[in-house]
C-alpha cells in the first residue's frame, strides 16, 4: 500500500493486490472471538473517534474482550 502512495507509481491490479484484498473481505467480514475476562488482570480500553464515529475496544493479555 506504502508503494501506492508515491509520485509516478503505476497502479497494476495482479493477483498479489487480489488476494490481499480478499484477505481483507475476509478478515472484515469474520465475527471477531471475545474471550472471557480473569478478574484478576489488568484491563486495557482502546478509544478512537472521529466527527463521523466513535468506537471502543476492551482487551486483556492482548485478547478481545469486547467492542
Amino acid at each position: 500500500m506504502t508503494k501506492l502512495t508515491q509520485k509516478a507509481i503505476k497502479f497494476d491490479w495482479g493477483e498479489k493486490e487480489e488476494n490481499a484484498f480478499q484477505l481483507i473481505k475476509q478478515k472484515l467480514c469474520s465475527a471477531p472471538i471475545l474471550a472471557l475476562p480473569a478478574g484478576s488482570e489488568d484491563f486495557v480500553v482502546y478509544c478512537d473517534a472521529s466527527h463521523k464515529g466513535l468506537g471502543a475496544m476492551l482487551m486483556q493479555r492482548e485478547k478481545v474482550m469486547g467492542l
